[in-house]
């Protein structure tokens, strides 16, 4: 196959797969312009070693290996303090009903973010991207095991910080 094949497939593969890699990563990194980045730096890397990539199924493997690997070791060297801004956010809204289970999605995603990497990293392969315990490890590049012990810390820390979330009250009830 030719240089311009190759970059036709790829090309095909990057247009029919971007929004599903995106989601991958936004739920890895919980920011939409970190999340580009970090599957802009993965399909480099996956455009880099194209020509060795025969099946297309290997292919999306391929990348959401090198996304989740990527996303655990680059991330290790990344300051995640403060950053600022020209402007302050805008305050919450007062007196708005909020759906039960729209705030316990949101309060059960602002838990998941706290976790560690790699148990985060097992949690979104492993429940968002339904993936298998042999298949998160072979993209973790570990052992079963350490899936498994991964995903089961991750589980109690949830738990337990679920535990410690307020319940809010509806807005008829007060």
């Amino acid at each position: 196959m030719g240089a311009a094949e190759d970059e036709r497939e790829f090309s095909d593969f990057v247009a029919h797969r971007q929004r599903a890699l995106l989601r991958t990563a936004y739920l890895l990194t919980g920011d939409r312009h970190t999340a580009e980045d970090l599957l802009q730096a993965a399909l480099t890397k996956t455009y880099i070693a194209w020509g060795r990539i025969d099946d297309l199924n290997a292919a999306e493997a391929y990348v959401r290996t090198t996304l989740t690997r990527t996303y655990v070791s680059w991330w290790r060297r990344r300051w995640k303090g403060e950053r600022p801004t020209e402007e302050l956010p805008e305050p919450a809204a007062t007196g708005v009903a909020l759906d039960t289970a729209v705030a316990e999605r949101t309060d059960l995603w602002d838990v998941v973010q706290t976790l560690p990497r790699k148990q985060r990293a097992a949690v979104v392969l492993r429940f968002y991207e339904d993936m298998s315990e042999a298949q998160v490890a072979e993209v973790l590049g570990c052992a079963v095991g350490t899936v498994k012990s991964q995903t089961s810390r991750a589980l109690a820390t949830l738990r337990e910080r679920m535990s410690a979330v307020p319940e809010r009250k509806e807005e008829g009830s007060r």
